[in-house]
């Protein structure tokens, strides 16, 4: 993410300014000038004068999503940019769970537009009777129109509010679709939302599948440019849950040449054994089952390592359900009833022994659930949770046959995965006195927080922010700069525990970790409630030197691993402290964040002038509270980055790297991306 500038730099060019208010946008509390605008709108909302039907607005055709993208994207930003690549391959892969494509290319272009190929049956070219228009013309260019709505034309399908190509038509400077239907070639093109030029035939052909290019409209998104690691994390988990597909990705852009090829005959079990790959596995085999009952098709796989976290991945006709659902609920409830039972009938539990819990069991599991099913039916607007009730026993029935055949099939194995949640068990006794210390008190016992937090005196969390600041020096300083009304501080004494290394009793014995538990109020693991959360902001506020980057990947792991809906839900920020200030003739002061900004502004006021005093802050200490408080601390100064996660597997995978015991795949993570660390002191 881009590093933006404060506004009250004088340095800043109409990009800079442009980037402040796409932050300020996402962060309303970031700018008081905002708060000035926004007063401003709402004074602009009292009309007088009658209300009349000549002054509601119809927005035709595909208006509305160009007026309101984020309705349909959820942003305009690089995430949106992204989803629009997303929209079409989706499209190419329902052709693909319909059993008739078996390749699907993505190209990034050298002008940056995208195109997006498949072998599928390609979209009906013959005219569609409600509209008198072609088919392909009907989804391009209407929405909610498609053949996912129990039209038969898929049986399950990943995009179901047939919003996908039109919204991509509506957002796109241009669009050309070519269909390979019937020996011959079809072509049509749109030009932001409106056909022009009317579906053709361009010529011949022996083959069948979709070809669509799209350049998307510059003047909705930020920025038209595409991360082709970004792309190649979510083609890579396409092809993991569409078993047999192939999918390649190409970048055609100068100086960016490069090309990945994904396909998985395996399947799940590769994406299993793909997410293990920088973890010790307990045992070889992974175990795999599938099955159809209801009218659901299950598949899952799984595999345990010797770490003590539970990573399972669920999925609804290749759609990720991040807060899981009716699926996941019976995938435990069957799991943990399969050993405890297979335990009791070979004596490892004994007659007085309490049952193994679903936290014993699923410690250092990973386990990839993928459920394919006609009318998927999911809670709230954003298709993070499953609904339906017929999920729960198809998922329940395929994991009790399947598990209850491999454990019977691998004693050994069975008996290594029930040792290691024996082992938990006892863990788990000595965490629950642990964890008794960090729960949310009431308000009467608000004296159990934290002895070295100074909080804030407002009481409503939407209005509070906590800082975690390390060091005491650093925390000193923060707390003379804040806001005291509505910004607490908590410093943090070196750097706390792994948590990747760690089971939760060690954990939850860390002073420093308790502390920030006992701070936030939400509890962890099972126990988390986001409603209980005191602060809305969680901003890590460390040095810009290694000891500091390795303070910040340390309390990102323990919320990744312990609280994943802080950041799921947007709640935790990085400060970014600047690294120098610029001092000219004691009158005109700058702060600058990086030696590429500083270049440019030694440049700009005379590289060599005598006057120019440069101060490089190597740590928060270094900076007295007026000088924290206008850079890092102030709303309308600051910059705050948003930890996002768009990819729960991904997001795995580096912080196993990072974090893990395996030094080889660090060293070779740290070699890769070498190239763009910068600002780390030796």
């Amino acid at each position: 993410m881009k590093q933006q500038k404060p506004t009250s730099d004088p340095g800043l060019d109409a990009k800079d300014l442009e980037a402040r208010e796409i932050l300020q946008a996402a962060d309303p509390s970031a700018s008081s000038d905002y708060h000035h605008e926004s007063q401003a709108a709402t004074a602009d909302l009292t009309v007088s004068g009658e209300y009349t039907a000549s002054q509601i607005q119809i927005l035709e055709g595909l208006e509305a999503v160009r007026r309101r993208p984020g309705m349909y994207i959820g942003s305009t930003s690089v995430r949106g940019l992204h989803h629009l690549v997303y929209e079409i391959v989706d499209n190419a892969v329902d052709e693909a769970l319909a059993g008739y494509c078996t390749a699907i290319s993505v190209t990034i272009n050298p002008d940056n537009s995208i195109t997006v190929t498949d072998n599928g049956r390609g979209i009906p070219v013959d005219i569609q009777p409600q509209k008198g228009i072609s088919g392909v013309e009907v989804v391009y260019t209407i929405l909610h129109a498609g053949g996912k709505f129990g039209g038969g034309g898929y049986k399950v399908s990943g995009g179901l509010h047939g919003v996908g190509a039109s919204v991509v038509n509506a957002l796109s400077n241009w669009v050309t679709v070519q269909v390979h239907i019937g020996g011959k070639i079809h072509e049509i093109r749109f030009e932001r939302g409106k056909t022009v030029t009317p579906l053709h035939v361009v010529g011949d052909t022996k083959k069948t599948g979709t070809t669509v290019t799209f350049l998307a409209d510059d003047t909705i998104f930020e920025e038209v440019n595409y991360d082709f690691d970004t792309l190649a994390q979510r083609l890579q988990e396409t092809a993991f849950l569409t078993k047999g597909l192939n999918i390649t990705l190409q970048d055609l852009r100068e100086g960016q040449e490069q090309k990945k090829k994904f396909h998985y005959e395996g399947g799940i079990r590769e994406f299993v054994a793909y997410a293990n790959q920088n973890k010790d596995a307990l045992y070889d085999k992974i175990m795999y089952a599938e099955g159809v009952k209801d009218g659901v098709y299950v598949e899952v796989a799984l595999q345990h390592n010797d770490s003590y976290n539970d990573n399972t991945f669920t999925f609804v006709n290749n759609v990720h359900t991040p807060e899981g659902g009716t699926h996941l609920a019976g995938f435990r409830a069957a799991y943990t009833q399969v050993l405890n039972d297979y335990a009791r009938k070979n004596n490892i539990l004994k007659e007085n022994d309490k049952n193994l819990s679903g936290d014993d069991v699923r410690e250092g599991l990973t386990c990839v659930l993928s459920v394919k099913l006609g009318d998927p039916q999911f809670e709230g607007q954003t298709k993070q949770k499953l609904g339906n009730s017929e999920a729960r026993g198809a998922v329940a029935a395929v994991v009790n046959d399947g598990l209850t055949f491999f454990l019977e099939q691998n004693p050994n194995i069975a008996k290594a995965i029930l040792n290691k949640a024996i082992m938990a068990a006892r863990a788990r006794d000595a965490a629950r006195k642990a964890r008794d210390l960090t729960r949310r008190k009431t308000a009467l016992e608000s004296t159990s927080l934290p002895g070295k937090l100074a909080d804030c005196s407002d009481r409503d969390p939407h209005n509070c922010e906590i800082y975690i600041v390390e060091g005491d020096s650093a925390g000193g300083s923060a707390k003379n700069a804040r806001d005291r009304q509505t910004q607490a501080i908590l410093p943090l004494r070196g750097k706390i525990l792994n948590v990747e290394k760690a089971r939760l009793d060690r954990i939850l014995g860390n002073a420093e970790i308790r502390a920030m538990i006992t701070a936030f109020g939400t509890g962890i693991q099972d126990d988390f409630d986001i409603s209980k959360l005191r602060y809305h902001k969680i901003v890590i506020m460390t040095d810009a030197d290694v000891d500091g980057a390795h303070i910040r990947t340390l309390m990102l792991t323990f919320f990744y691993r312990f609280m994943p809906q802080l950041i799921e839900q947007g709640k935790v920020y990085i400060a970014q402290p600047p690294l120098y200030r610029v001092e000219k003739g004691k009158k005109e002061v700058h702060y600058v964040y990086d030696d590429a900004e500083l270049n440019k502004l030694l440049n700009k006021l005379g590289r060599g002038d005598k006057d120019i005093e440069i101060q490089r802050y190597k740590g928060l200490g270094e900076m007295d509270a007026g000088q924290l408080w206008d850079t890092t601390m102030d709303p309308a100064n600051r910059i705050l980055l948003r930890v996002q996660m768009d990819d729960a597997a991904a997001a795995d995978q580096i912080f196993t790297m990072l974090m893990g015991d395996k030094v080889e795949p660090r060293r070779e993570f740290i070699e890769a991306h070498a190239k763009y660390a910068q600002n780390i002191d030796a």
